[in-house]
């Protein structure tokens, strides 16, 4: 088995979104190519309403997937497609917005106006650009927390941990979504799938990652070479964070902001389409 270096790292920057949100952005469009199937990170942790209850109003999304991971507070979301819901703490919104999708999401806070969650988008193929929209909200109870060896407990939102699978499933490019937590003192080996692309970030506690045991506190996100297995050796009080792998699709990546495609024709279209009312298939 080969342990994975890691390769980047990504300290998560201060960036302004929506209407006005305050968040933490851990990579982008620069970071694409090295990143790929995945596209975007954003860490939108905050106590003060006035950083985020301006929210993301209706806005359009092309050929990617969007996937919301709550901690605390919650996101009334409401779609084109009719789908309206609120996603809570535990709670996981996983939406392909394929030949698209107007949405919005507008953050709320707890009784502590604590409002925590994760943003990540991950790309489609050239194949599956155009598939029809699909949204799934997951509620916390469906997420299966596993406990490997050491105390090193897991919550598989897609993949498999120890035989557990997580309740997202049939998404073409294989993703691995876990919520991972090793106690102090503690070393842990995780197999990821070689060629597949693995990310690390931390949200809590500080550990040591990869073969070259490179240190990553809160709010540090970390690309892995390849390889069969990642390695993590928690500091202090323990150490938690989000691992994502994935098969990188190898694509061309044009980009428009809230809409990813494979040409700038395809680009233009989208947009074409959103102002003259066809964007919805």
């Amino acid at each position: 088995m080969k342990t994975r270096n890691v390769s980047s790292i990504f300290p998560a920057q201060p960036f302004l979104e929506g209407a006005g949100v305050h968040l933490r952005r851990v990579f982008s469009r620069p970071e694409a190519e090295l990143t790929d199937p995945f596209l975007l990170l954003d860490d939108f942790r905050s106590d003060e309403p006035g950083k985020y209850l301006a929210g993301f109003p209706w806005h359009p999304h092309r050929g990617i997937e969007t996937i919301t991971y709550m901690l605390e507070g919650h996101v009334e979301h409401g779609d084109s497609m009719g789908n309206k819901g609120v996603i809570r703490k535990g709670d996981v919104q996983w939406m392909t917005a394929g030949s698209g999708i107007i949405h919005q999401e507008m953050p709320k806070g707890d009784s502590e106006n604590r409002m925590y969650g994760f943003q990540l988008w991950a790309n489609l193929p050239a194949s599956h650009k155009m598939m029809s929209p699909r949204y799934r909200e997951i509620n916390a109870a469906e997420i299966p927390e596993v406990k490997v060896e050491k105390g090193v407990r897991i919550k598989v939102i897609s993949g498999s941990v120890a035989g557990i699978r997580g309740p997202v499933e049939e998404i073409v490019t294989e993703p691995e979504y876990l919520d991972v937590s090793v106690p102090p003192g503690t070393a842990y080996m995780h197999p990821v799938k070689a060629g597949h692309t693995a990310i690390a970030y931390v949200i809590e506690g500080a550990g040591n990652f990869g073969e070259d045991s490179r240190v990553a506190a809160n709010r540090t996100g970390l690309l892995f070479s390849d390889g069969d297995q990642i390695r993590v050796e928690a500091q202090g009080e323990g150490v938690r964070f989000l691992l994502f792998s994935g098969k990188p699709i190898n694509e061309p990546i044009v980009w428009g902001g809230p809409i990813v495609m494979n040409t700038q024709a395809e680009l233009r279209l989208a947009f074409e389409e959103y102002d003259n009312g066809t964007f919805i298939k």
